[in-house]
């Protein structure tokens, strides 16, 4: 009898290890702890500090979120991911300093097998179909200049005086973020055409590459003031640092500001809201960043705890099963109060 007790509890000491083991290598579908990991291209970037500090919020007791800054060098960005995976986080964000060079990226994710958010810089289509684990949160760049189009359209429209020397054309000069990046091109292209289409004749008479930064954007306006004191009637800015930039030419240079051209940006950043809430910027474009974090956030820990992206189709449009964006929106002085207090 002690034999066949002994042979029993040993069967079933057994038995509870295989189904123990069963459980090994899956992730937890419950409320357990979740690691989540993120390198941003550059933490200076306005727009991207204040999506983080949005994506931080939300942040629960039960989650761990570690954030680097990849100092706008892709190898340093490579490095900080494989960290990262071997740090154990369960799911990486991504806001890739080279959308065209995410491949050591997504080869370190498909080896440790860690779901990507990439966000913000949006990565080739071919490469985030690389791999079924691969997710972009964002927004599409080509909203954001028609909306800037429609917005310094209708204001050139609307008010004569911008036409400051009475020719019928508006003189604009471009402000635009780095050489070759997308949304950099598409953001300048649909702006011009979108004022064009809409009646506005236009001629250009400047173009500078500001790489989003305001004091790079600054300087270079500085320099078309010099060339054309009197002839800039219009500025198209792809973000608000850069056209805030061109406020601080106008105001370095000591010239009032009914004397300054129509300014407009992109992003709806804090300080931009104040610049059209005090009447320095006429319009800008707002990039939702409380939608995206919360996007984000929900992505990750629904992917950390072996969920899928449609979860979320009640909460956010989901494109192709990879693609969350978030809306743009208009913002000028007649509707700034909806969106400075957010």
């Amino acid at each position: 009898m002690k034999r066949i007790s002994s042979l029993f509890l040993l069967t079933v000491l057994a038995m509870a290890l295989v189904l123990s083991g069963c459980d090994v290598g899956k992730k937890d579908s419950g409320n357990g702890k979740v690691k989540i990991g993120v390198t941003v291209y550059d933490q200076y970037d306005t727009f991207v500090s204040q999506l983080m500090e949005c994506f931080q919020e939300f942040k629960e007791d039960n989650v761990e979120i570690v954030v680097y800054n990849a100092s706008q060098s892709q190898q340093t960005q490579n490095t900080q991911v494989q960290k990262m995976i071997d740090d154990g986080c369960d799911v990486i964000c991504v806001n890739l300093v080279d959308r065209t060079d995410p491949t050591a990226v997504i080869d370190a994710a498909k080896k440790g097998d860690v779901p990507i958010v990439f966000f913000n810089r949006e990565l080739v289509e071919g490469d985030i179909n690389q791999w079924n684990k691969l997710f972009y949160v964002g927004a599409n760049a080509v909203e954001s200049g028609i909306m800037e189009g429609q917005l310094a359209a209708t204001a050139c429209l609307a008010d004569k005086s911008i036409d400051k020397n009475g020719d019928g054309l508006i003189q604009y000069v471009v402000l635009e973020g780095e050489a070759g990046h997308q949304d950099s091109i598409v953001r300048t292209e649909y702006s011009v055409n979108t004022l064009i289409s809409s009646g506005v004749e236009v001629e250009k008479v400047g173009y500078a590459i500001a790489n989003w930064n305001r004091a790079q954007a600054q300087t270079k306006m500085s320099q078309f003031i010099d060339q054309y004191p009197d002839g800039i009637e219009l500025v198209l800015a792809n973000n608000d640092d850069m056209a805030l930039g061109a406020i601080d030419a106008y105001e370095s240079a000591g010239i009032i500001r009914s004397k300054w051209p129509a300014i407009f940006g992109i992003d709806g950043t804090d300080v931009g809201l104040e610049a059209v809430r005090d009447d320095r910027m006429v319009g800008t474009v707002y990039n939702d960043k409380e939608g995206q974090a919360k996007a984000m956030y929900r992505l990750c820990i629904i992917l950390a705890r072996g969920g899928d992206i449609t979860e979320l189709s009640d909460e956010f449009t989901i494109d192709d099963g990879k693609y969350i964006r978030l809306p743009y929106d208009k913002v000028t002085a007649t509707n700034i109060n909806l969106y400075i207090k957010r």
